[in-house]
């Protein structure tokens, strides 16, 4: 953690600005190690605050020793308080704050408190730039959730009939994943079978799985806060020639991209090496979500590879981010197909980290 710690204090330095308050809860776990669900970081040159309440005490010292925890007290010594005496303490008139993850409520509360003696600046993205480049020991956790979820969805396909719901389907593969060591899952599992299979983003419901229709599975395990993100479209039965085609442009999509990926690429440009053969083959007007997003502490996360926007400024690909690479086609009243896998940006290209089998006609 401390090598994280060093890293965000140079990127608050040339900021120009004196001291940061980090209240994300993925950001706070990042740079401290520390995983309750309540508490701020002060992040100064010289300093490093944790402020929690009786609950995490205990485990605050334990998983931030590089920090020191001040303890909360509601009513008594609420945090804007001791914000504010840190605030003189140190004797700070800046402070940054993350713009992105503080309410307005709680921005008022703070301002009311500590703005005679510092002035609040708001700012984004310091922490969340660091996080997209993974350490080692982040590559090695997400590895261990992605095969977690390579050999979930490997054996519980298996053992799906026709007859198996969208929702039992996604309870079997939560139980896999669960028993197979995932301290949860990702995000509620998408399980949708034929014209359910046209929203991106369905909820498993009664419908049973049927034969002969594209049914797409989207999930992911995840350990030690680290979130893998799996999507593969399957078929029970036959499927027929509309299936073939319109499955093997979304393979040959995903395959375009992962053969080009590399640090450097911009993510717009990333984003068309697959759109661009969709459009090609007639659907471009069904994929309307971006190619991928970075995968880490969130589910989703830097870098977003998606078209080119001018109010989004595309970026490049780093050596050693974690991507998802998933294009997709849906069809209203037919059913959808998307192929997702996680990739490692190398100095050479790209590592594919998902293992779990395609569809091959």
């Amino acid at each position: 953690m401390q090598h994280r710690l060093e890293r965000v204090r140079v990127m608050v330095m040339e900021r120009k600005l004196p001291a940061l308050l980090i209240s994300a809860p993925t950001n706070r776990r990042y740079l401290s190690g520390f995983t309750g669900t309540y508490g701020w970081l002060l992040v100064t040159p010289t300093t490093a605050l944790l402020f929690t309440d009786s609950r995490y005490l205990l485990q605050a010292g334990q998983q931030a020793p590089s920090f020191e925890v001040r303890q909360v007290v509601n009513p008594g010594n609420p945090f804007p308080t001791l914000l504010r005496d840190a605030v003189v303490e140190l004797g700070l008139t800046q402070l940054g704050i993350e713009a992105a993850h503080m309410q307005v409520a709680e921005y008022r509360s703070l301002q009311k408190e500590v703005g005679a003696a510092c002035e609040l600046v708001p700012v984004e993205g310091i922490v969340e730039t660091l996080r997209e480049i993974k350490d080692s020991a982040e590559i090695n956790t997400l590895k261990r959730a992605i095969a977690l979820t390579d050999a979930a969805i490997t054996a519980v396909i298996e053992r799906l009939t026709p007859d198996t719901t969208e929702r039992q389907a996604a309870w079997m593969l939560e139980m896999a994943m669960r028993v197979g060591g995932a301290e949860a899952v990702s995000f509620p599992i998408i399980v949708a079978a034929g014209p359910n299979a046209a929203l991106p983003h369905a909820t498993p419901g009664d419908a049973p799985l049927g034969t002969g229709q594209p049914i797409v599975i989207d999930m992911g395990a995840r350990i030690d806060g680290y979130h893998a993100d799996l999507t593969r479209t399957i078929v029970l039965g036959e499927p027929d020639a509309r299936f073939w085609t319109i499955y093997e442009t979304v393979l040959k999509a995903q395959e375009a991209a992962l053969l080009s990926l590399r640090p450097g690429l911009l993510t717009h440009k990333a984003d068309a090496l697959a759109r661009d053969l969709i459009v090609e083959a007639g659907y471009g007007d069904h994929f309307g979500h971006g190619l991928g997003h970075g995968v880490g502490l969130d589910i989703h996360e830097g870098p977003g590879l998606r078209r080119e926007n001018p109010l989004v400024p595309s970026q490049p690909l780093r050596s050693g981010m974690v991507t998802s690479i998933e294009p997709g086609i849906y069809l209203e009243g037919w059913g959808g197909v998307r192929i997702e896998d996680l990739v490692l940006i190398t100095d050479g290209g790209c590592e594919v980290l998902s293992q779990a089998p395609k569809l091959r006609r």
